[in-house]
């Protein structure tokens, strides 16, 4: 029988990638990315991408393999995922899936509702409208047009009331109803075992702080610089990655450095708490639960990744097999 798969997942700076590493040297593994802005081959020290010495570890797949000048989905990732976890199966390397995207997690292991390419002129029509009438606006335009999906978002959650209205204009239906259609799931007999970093807020938020400093010590201003010569739309994905905005702020003299640092720090922790929020709302179902569950069992370690917490982590692992 396969082994499952691997997944890890958790906020920002919670030490999922050393993990992955550590997992992937001692099972004889593959790392796969599933964070959303590590794909792009730009921004290898803005987004923490894994350096020379965990290289070095272990195989890594799927960090900076698209230019920022196009755009991933969670399917257009999927499928390159699935693809790297069968390459890693067939030459008997056991697959580690890691990252913060939690659409990109959910999509792996339950599949992604069969909805149409949106095309990109509504994509840009829609962005250009949500900056018009601000979060707020947007929010109460949406739930006009589309209530089933807007009572279910925050004024906030700019990228999926982006996304819900973007759908509901390309499709002329909600998509709350596309949700209900079957999903697309993974592959028959792919299953997996699921660990979720969860530190306590403030340790993460410090981790958060010091990271970001670490990143414009080894050249995140340069990097932002060569990402910006590159003209590219500023709605691009790569463009909005934590850190790029605030620097570039910096880069056309809006603000000094120390202020940039500041504002990208609070990104980070912003990002960090969302995604904390996803983990914790969208815990898998637990085979003794759902007996027909792809995600067999799911491992929540309330600490920052750490020597601590290695032997739990792997105690738990090798029971999986």
């Amino acid at each position: 029988m396969t082994a499952s798969v691997i997944v890890i997942g958790g906020p920002t700076a919670s030490g999922k990638s050393a993990l992955a590493t550590d997992l992937a040297a001692a099972l004889d593994g593959v790392v796969i990315n599933a964070d959303s802005m590590q794909v792009y081959a730009e921004l290898a020290i803005l987004t923490a991408r894994p350096g020379p010495a965990e290289l070095a570890r272990a195989p890594h797949r799927l960090y900076g393999v698209l230019p920022a000048a196009t755009r991933c989905s969670a399917a257009a990732w999927c499928d390159m995922a699935l693809a790297e976890i069968g390459l890693a199966q067939k030459a008997g390397k056991r697959p580690i899936v890691v990252g913060g995207t939690g659409l990109y997690l959910r999509a792996l292991t339950e599949g992604l509702s069969p909805i149409p390419p949106v095309p990109e002129e509504i994509r840009r029509a829609t962005v250009e409208l949500h900056e018009t009438l601000g979060g707020e606006g947007f929010h109460a335009e949406l739930m006009r047009w589309d209530p089933k999906i807007a009572q279910r978002l925050a004024p906030g959650d700019t990228q999926r009331l982006i996304r819900a209205w973007e759908v509901m204009v390309a499709t002329n239906r909600s998509l709350a109803d596309w949700q209900l259609d079957a999903a697309s799931g993974p592959p028959p007999g792919m299953v997996f075992d699921m660990v979720v970093l969860a530190p306590p807020r403030d340790a993460l938020y410090a981790a958060c702080d010091g990271r970001f400093r670490v990143m414009v010590a080894a050249g995140a201003v340069e990097e932002a610089r060569a990402l910006l010569a590159l003209g590219l739309d500023p709605a691009l994905p790569a463009m909005k990655a934590v850190g790029v905005p605030e620097l570039a702020a910096h880069l056309r003299g809006e603000t000094d450095l120390e202020t940039a640092i500041t504002r990208a720090q609070q990104a980070t922790r912003n990002l960090a708490k969302r995604q904390s929020t996803w983990f914790r709302n969208q815990q898998p179902v637990a085979s003794a639960v759902d007996p027909n569950a792809r995600v067999q069992r799911c491992h929540v370690a309330g600490a920052q990744y750490s020597e601590k917490i290695t032997a739990e982590i792997f105690s738990f692992l090798r029971l999986s097999d």
